[in-house]
């Protein structure tokens, strides 16, 4: 059956407009063209930024109340078109539909607590008198917003990963221009249809589909833009800090979590948590497991359940209620795993399950005795692939997990107190799950991380913060006689 090929606006400054020229959007699934989408032109992009600071500079007062309404109403539009969102990310992007219906769930959650968050943006007082000679002064502090902020958005989760981005912003007070992943840019413009339907003023949202090479630079180095939030590789992230020049910046840049399983560890729980940490998303997920270190007395027992588990997994039609992996992204990303994988089995690695590509499909894959040099233990796969390493003792894992130039999140299966505390101490990363995989996270708290995994903290709140500047303000009275 033909798919009926969806045509396309784009959101510039609050005005749904086509574009001279389009480029497609594809199903991964069978390469067919589902939507054609207009391909901004860098003119486009300088229309959007300039629009945006000047509707910014429009609503400088934009009183706290408006952007509590809009947040709130956004998010009741997308509930109302839950099942829309939900078949669209399936069918743009790489997720099955169950995935793609807890992440509508996860992006409303996101705008929900954007408008609470709203409310609770305030300063603090300040004690002047703390310092000889002051005693008359009195003052506080309040935070502002900073104006445009630039959001670059990836592929795996189209929509909650826009709307980490744009809800703060709006919170905040700050206009924002949205560059989406050109794979998966249709996610991103329902958002956008969520905030103009909610009544957002003109100007403070743009959503600019296109190429990176020809609408990214004017994005990240144009002096209006006051903040890049960025979010996909290392590499795309180095090459966007070497050209923004002096301004706030906050990356996630991806990883290579590792999970720690220890001998006291509940098997069973370690084992569902890991088997659905590697493979959710078809492993195409900043947080996904792709080290398992798992203690000697328990090694086996886990091998052979994880590899049991991971057999049982589903995979096929990303519409399928029953499917529990679907295609990557792309068959060049699956091409790229299947050489990955091939290059560590001739280094020395054992292949446990799977390891099978086709087309964009790629098989659930374990590998053991992979040498810690090879590019599926060092760098960030990005697929359905997972190492199960065995290990001596925690200090070990603790060393082979930090072996790597990311730093995201962990997670560690223990009932030992003091080893989830050595773990939380030593281990190199942002986030620390104990009794659960490195794939845990809600949408409140911070979330980022170190070395490459990238520059300051995503979460409702942390970009809020990220996304404001502290003014002081000090009065010096006369006082009454």
């Amino acid at each position: 059956m033909q798919t009926k090929i969806r045509s396309e606006k784009m959101l510039l400054a609050g005005e749904w407009m086509r574009g001279e020229k389009t480029f497609d959007v594809y199903d991964p699934q069978d390469n067919q063209v589902i939507a054609k989408v207009p391909k901004a032109t860098k003119e486009n992009m300088l229309d959007a930024i300039e629009k945006a600071q000047d509707a910014f500079e429009e609503h400088t007062n934009w009183p706290t109340h408006e952007r509590i309404r809009v947040l709130k109403d956004a998010a009741a539009y997308m509930e109302a078109h839950s099942e829309k969102y939900a078949q669209t990310i399936a069918s743009e992007g790489s997720k099955t539909i169950r995935e793609a219906r807890g992440e509508v769930r996860r992006a409303i959650q996101t705008i929900q607590i954007s408008s609470e968050e709203a409310r609770r943006l305030s300063g603090e007082t300040i004690q002047f008198d703390q310092n000889p000679g002051s005693e008359n002064r009195v003052g506080y502090s309040y935070r502002f917003p900073i104006g445009v902020i630039g959001a670059i958005t990836p592929f795996n989760d189209p929509l909650n990963l826009v709307a980490h981005k744009v809800g703060p912003a709006i919170a905040a007070g700050n206009a924002v221009v949205v560059k989406p992943a050109s794979v998966t840019p249709l996610s991103a413009l329902l958002l956008a249809e969520a905030f103009m339907e909610a009544g957002l003023p003109k100007g403070l949202l743009s959503v600019v589909t296109g190429s990176g090479a020809e609408i990214g630079d004017p994005l990240i180095t144009h002096p209006d833009v006051k903040m890049v939030s960025f979010t996909g590789g290392l590499d795309a992230g180095k090459s966007i800090a070497n050209k923004t020049g002096i301004k706030k910046m906050n990356m996630e840049l991806g990883s290579n979590s590792p999970v720690i399983v220890m001998d006291d560890a509940d098997l069973s729980l370690a084992v569902d948590a890991c088997v659905s940490g590697a493979f959710s998303a078809v492993g195409q997920n900043c947080i996904g497991v792709q080290r398992i270190y798992v203690q000697e007395d328990a090694y086996e027992s886990f091998l052979s359940a994880f590899i049991d588990l991971t057999s049982q997994l589903v995979v096929g039609d990303k519409l399928d209620e029953f499917t529990d992996m679907g295609p990557m992204i792309q068959e060049k990303e699956a091409k790229r795993v299947e050489s990955w994988v091939a290059e560590a089995i001739l280094d020395g690695a054992h292949l446990e399950y799977g390891g099978k590509r086709h087309g964009a499909f790629y098989e659930p894959t374990i590998l053991t005795n992979v040498p810690p040099t090879s590019k599926v233990a060092r760098e960030e796969v990005f697929g359905p692939v997972v190492i199960v390493d065995k290990i001596k003792s925690l200090p070990e894992a603790v060393e082979k997990s930090n072996k790597v130039n990311y730093g995201l999140q962990a997670g560690i299966f223990t009932s030992n107190l003091d080893y989830a505390h050595y773990a939380i101490q030593y281990l190199q990363v942002g986030g620390v799950m104990v009794n659960d995989s490195s794939d845990y996270r809600i949408d409140f708290m911070p979330f980022g991380g170190i070395k490459g995994s990238g520059l300051g903290r995503e979460g409702v709140k942390d970009s809020i913060e990220a996304m404001t500047e502290p003014k002081v303000v000090c009065f010096r009275l006369k006082g009454l006689a």
